[in-house]
């Protein structure tokens, strides 16, 4: 190393960078700009209280895309995309209610039931965002994927884990409770799952069925009845049925919006 290399090195800012990683306060090594920021005048502790302010921002930040990934979203979709107006019996102003996310404070549940294409996942998945971003620990399944890896823990000896995971889970979003007909034995552990977060955790479910189609998806009608029970109980059921699906009104504005092109001579 040259003398050149050797002046240019300040032992004090290489220390601030050492204790900071040693401290995990990686803001602190970037004190500098904070510095810069300051007025006239500020003294100290205003510089302290800023730099602080800092870290805890971006502490705050990084839990929040921890926390997103963590939920295994299947897309990135917020309640500031969606269109309010397709929505026949439930008000925008009610949905950004929800978002302030006192139901999963309270341990309420949201049961979405409409028809395909109303939008419900996407509500769903805005909700979950805006939940990872209140400091609530999310996690997305549809209700087949929850049944398959339920299955599978008991096969590889894994469902204590996988419970105790769950029990941990502030809001479980449980998507298209409506596609597949669970067996007996799924029936009863996803069951289990549900039972066991009533009035402990918050849960949201989309469905296409009505309740009392639900003796289409399980076998056992007693159950069934338990079921529903525990999901509408301390529950906001809300009436997604729309007269068009989603999807398919965006796919026909694109081909609407490709036809008005004007064609190039």
């Amino acid at each position: 190393m040259t003398r050149a290399n050797l002046t240019q090195i300040n032992p004090v800012k290489e220390s601030i960078k050492l204790y900071a990683k040693q401290l995990k306060t990686p803001t602190f090594a970037d004190y500098e700009n904070v510095v810069r920021q300051l007025e006239h005048g500020d003294g100290f502790d205003k510089f302290l209280c800023r730099l602080m302010q800092q870290e805890v921002l971006q502490r705050q930040e990084a839990g929040q895309r921890r926390r997103i990934k963590k939920a295994r979203f299947p897309v990135m979709k917020t309640l500031d995309d969606f269109d309010y107006a397709r929505l026949e019996h439930v008000s925008e102003s009610f949905i950004w209610e929800l978002a302030s996310c006192d139901f999963i404070k309270n341990r309420q549940n949201i049961v979405m039931i409409g028809n395909p294409g109303a939008g419900k996942s996407h509500l769903t998945v805005g909700l979950g965002i805006k939940a990872c971003y209140a400091g609530f620990n999310v996690k997305f399944y549809t209700a087949t994927n929850l049944a398959n890896e339920l299955a599978e823990a008991v096969q590889f000896h894994r469902l204590s884990k996988l419970e105790k995971s769950l029990a941990k889970i502030d809001l479980l979003i449980i998507d298209e409770l409506s596609y597949l007909t669970f067996n007996r034995y799924q029936s009863e552990m996803l069951f289990q799952v549900i039972s066991e977060r009533s009035e402990r955790a918050s849960i949201i479910v989309t469905t296409n069925l009505e309740f009392s189609r639900w003796t289409e998806l399980f076998e056992n009608e007693i159950m069934v009845a338990a079921l529903i029970d525990r999901v509408t109980f301390r529950s906001h059921v809300l009436n997604m049925n729309v007269k068009e699906s989603y999807r398919l009104e965006q796919t026909l504005s694109k081909e609407n919006d490709f036809k008005e092109e004007p064609l190039e001579d």
